[in-house]
């Protein structure tokens, strides 16, 4: 029984391409880079592009200050290869 155990086993990767499943980094960076595209295709009263345009006022607290979604996504757009334009044109299409 042993053998078969040690037979079948896959390393996570392996088994993702088995499956044909994305890794999880690849599925949240789409995820968060889509609704980037949406955000920035609103009017610009909306509420939700004033949200991510707004700055919070006041001091910070002590240590090294929280990464902000803004700041993920340019990371995102940045390892993908995209700027602001691509963006708005992809999610054109809806």
């Amino acid at each position: 029984m042993d053998v078969w155990r040690e037979a079948t086993r896959f390393t996570s990767k392996e088994l993702r391409e088995r499956l044909g499943l994305d890794d999880i980094i690849s599925v949240l960076q789409q995820n968060r880079l889509r609704w980037y595209g949406d955000v920035l295709q609103k009017e610009d009263n909306d509420w939700v592009k004033k949200c991510m345009e707004y700055e919070v006022e006041g001091a910070r607290p002590r240590g090294r200050p929280k990464k902000t979604w803004r700041e993920i996504v340019e990371k995102d757009c940045k390892a993908r290869g995209l700027n602001r334009e691509d963006a708005i044109v992809d999610g054109g299409d809806r």
